[in-house]
C-alpha cells in the first residue's frame, strides 16, 4: 500500500516541476491527477523516467448515466487510455455524471451498459477504470452515484475486473460513515482510495477522520493500491504530506 499525491489538488495552481519537488522532498514518489488535457505529456514522461509513478488520472469529464453521450465518452476513454500508456498509468478514474430528470433505474442501466462498453478497450491494454462515488451533500449536489453500496452492487453487475470503485474517505464518511466496515464489505470492488481531512477536505491531521485507524484496518484487508491525497492544504505542502507518511502503516 503506497501513497500518492493529486497535484492538481495538493498544489493547486502551481507548476508540475514545483508540484513533483514537492512530492519528492517529502519522500515519496507517485502522483496522480485530474485532467490530462491540458497537461505537458512529455514532461510528465520525464519525470517517470525519473522513478515518479503516475498512480491515476481522468477520463473526461462526459456522462455515463445519458446513453446519449456513450459514443463521445468511449472515444474519450480512448485518448485516455493511449495518454495512460505513455505514462506506464493503468488506473483511469471516471465519474458518472449528474443525476437526469428520469427514473433513477433506467440511467442506473445507462451506467451499467457504458461501463459493459468500456471493458473491450480497458481489458485490450490492461486498464483499470475507477468509477467515484462523490458526496452530494458538501460538494456535488446532483451527481449521480454518491453511496459505496451502490457503486459495489454496480461494479457486480458489470462484471469485470477491469472496472472497480474509487473509494473517497472523505466523500463516504459525509454521506455515510461507518468506513472500516463499508470498507471491509466492499474491498473486493475497491482499486483505488482518496483521502482528505473533515470537515473542510484539507490535510489529514485537520479531520474528524482518525487516518491511522482507517489506514491501518485498509492495510489489514491485503489491499496493494494506492491511497491518493486529495486535498487543499491549509498550511505548507510538505507538512500535509508528512503527516500522512507518518499514519501510513
Amino acid at each position: 500500500m503506497k501513497l500518492s499525491v493529486c497535484i492538481d489538488a495538493v498544489y493547486m495552481g502551481k507548476p508540475i516541476d514545483e508540484a513533483v519537488t514537492g512530492v519528492k522532498a517529502a519522500g515519496l514518489d507517485a502522483v496522480e491527477f485530474w485532467t490530462w488535457e491540458e497537461k505537458d505529456i512529455s514532461l510528465l514522461e520525464a519525470y517517470r523516467k525519473e522513478g515518479i509513478e503516475i498512480a491515476a488520472f481522468c477520463t473526461g469529464f462526459i456522462s455515463l448515466v445519458d446513453d446519449k453521450k456513450r459514443e463521445e465518452y468511449l472515444e474519450s476513454l480512448k485518448k485516455t487510455i493511449e495518454t495512460a500508456k505513455r505514462l506506464g498509468c493503468t488506473r483511469i478514474i471516471s465519474q458518472t455524471g449528474a443525476e437526469l430528470p428520469c427514473e433513477r433505474d433506467k440511467q442506473r442501466r445507462n451506467l451499467i451498459d457504458g461501463l459493459k462498453a468500456c471493458v473491450p478497450y480497458l481489458k485490450e491494454h490492461g486498464m483499470t477504470l475507477l468509477v467515484e462515488p462523490l458526496n452530494i451533500r458538501v460538494d456535488h449536489a446532483g451527481y449521480y452515484l454518491y453511496r459505496s453500496d451502490e457503486a459495489a452492487e454496480i461494479i457486480r453487475e458489470t462484471g469485470s475486473p477491469y472496472v472497480k470503485m474509487l473509494f473517497d474517505i472523505y466523500h463516504q464518511q459525509i454521506t455515510e460513515g461507518d468506513l472500516i466496515r463499508r470498507i471491509q464489505e466492499y474491498i473486493p470492488y475497491i482499486g483505488h482510495f482518496h483521502a482528505a481531512g473533515n470537515p473542510g477536505r484539507h490535510e489529514l491531521f485537520r479531520s474528524e477522520i482518525d487516518y491511522k485507524t482507517i489506514l491501518s484496518a485498509i492495510k489489514e484487508t491485503g489491499y496493494e493500491g494506492y491511497v491518493g491525497l486529495e486535498y487543499f492544504p491549509e498550511e505548507e505542502e510538505h507538512k500535509g504530506l508528512c503527516f500522512a507518511k507518518q499514519v501510513m502503516p
